[in-house]
Parts: structure tokens; C-alpha cells; sequence
């Protein structure tokens, strides 16, 4: 899976994971598609980042809801 577009660094938006040359969070990505955004009108509201980036964002979600987990008691 290609995720070159996706970035952590500790000094950049506090290590949250970000898009490759912005300090756009995969997170506020994510939370604009669940809002109902399109791809096409985040790049607009948005024009640093690219479609490549929002498809990214979503594969990088895709890959962390695979990990397994616990239920919390």
C-alpha cells in the first residue's frame, strides 16, 4: 500500500498524522468526507491538497481500522 503522501513528525501538528507538505491532519480530512464534503470540494475549499492526498487519507484511515482491538470494560 503507497502512503507517501501521509506524514508523522513530532513537531508538526503534534505528531498527529498530516498530509506530505501541509499542516492539513488526515483527521480534519476525514472529518470533512464524514460531513458529507466530496473530494473535489475539499480540493477547491482546500487547494494545497489533491485528490491523491484525500485518497491517501482514506486508505491511511482504511489501514488503522484493521489493526485489532479490545473491548473497553
Amino acid at each position: 500500500m503507497k502512503l507517501d503522501r501521509i506524514v508523522t513528525d513530532a513537531a508538526l501538528c503534534m505528531g498527529r498524522p498530516s498530509i506530505r507538505g501541509t499542516r492539513i491532519t488526515v483527521d480534519f480530512v476525514l472529518r470533512l468526507i464524514g460531513d458529507g464534503l466530496a473530494p473535489s470540494e475539499i480540493v477547491r475549499d482546500y487547494p494545497e491538497l489533491t485528490l491523491e492526498d484525500i485518497q491517501q487519507a482514506a486508505k491511511y484511515a482504511a489501514w488503522l481500522t484493521r489493526e485489532q482491538t479490545a473491548p473497553i470494560e
